[in-house]
């Protein structure tokens, strides 16, 4: 089965702000999440709520897997050295979203 891919708000603005190459590469990779949201190389990050990580050259992509409505939810894209600052923020976002979710 193929995932649906989102984007939070604020991943979106953190992939506009980045070089058009890198913003390809990234949305070529997160494509590519659809069909495996978890393909070999994904790591999960330690204290985040199933926070993964993909690599991307030297930006990361931090998403979450919703098997439950097959959606891969992008929440964060950043340059290595900072994209894994306030991820607790992160999370919070995501319970939100999930929140909406069971709404609709």
């Amino acid at each position: 089965m193929a995932y649906a891919v989102e984007f939070l708000k604020t991943a979106e603005q953190e992939l506009a702000r980045l070089p058009k190459d890198a913003q390809r590469q990234i949305v070529k990779r997160v494509e590519g999440l659809k069909d495996t949201p978890r393909p070999p190389g994904v790591e999960p990050l330690k204290g985040a709520e199933k926070l993964l990580r993909l690599r991307v050259g030297d930006y990361r992509v931090v998403y979450t897997v919703e098997s439950r409505h097959l959606v891969v939810l992008v929440v964060r894209i950043g340059h290595r050295k900072e994209v894994y600052e306030n991820l607790n923020a992160v999370a919070s976002r995501v319970l939100i979203w999930k929140q909406r979710k069971r709404k609709k």
